[in-house]
């Protein structure tokens, strides 16, 4: 509410008007937000996922891997095959501290949907500590 002066009297008449300026600087703050973050939340560029080109993390004393084929044969370790049925108990067996990494190695080809019901058995086991494996993208040559 402001108060403006009429034009032949000493007296201050109230002015009932919106001042609508903080409302439009809102909206059009949120707009701009609106129209950065739109294009990000939908994903539409194909991906090499197998390879990467970010910086090789290195690799505790004695890593526990877990291989999945493109056959979906998982491999615990280097050499004990297991099914995905029987994947909880023979991970229990190999694997008793839930907090250590797991490093999860899949074939290129395998489809994504069998990676992730692999990786749902291995959360839903309890085992939320896991690294995707991937191969070193080699650097383009420089000509």
């Amino acid at each position: 509410m402001s108060f403006r002066p009429p034009s032949n009297s000493e007296e201050m008449i109230e002015n009932h008007e919106i001042n609508v300026t903080p409302l439009v600087d809102v909206m059009l703050v949120l707009l701009i937000i609106f129209m950065v973050a739109a294009p990000l939340a939908t994903v539409n560029v194909p991906v090499d996922l197998p390879s990467s080109s970010a910086q090789p993390q290195p690799l505790p004393e004695q890593p526990f891997y877990l291989t999945v084929q493109k056959n979906k044969v998982v491999t615990l370790g280097e050499d004990k095959k297991v099914t995905l049925e029987n994947l909880p108990q023979a991970i229990q067996e190999e694997l008793p501290s839930k907090e250590q990494r797991i490093y999860l190695r899949a074939d290129k080809q395998l489809l994504y949907q069998d990676l992730m019901s692999v990786m749902n058995i291995l959360v839903a086991a309890g085992y939320t500590q896991i690294a995707l494996v991937g191969q070193e993208q080699q650097p383009a040559p420089k000509s």
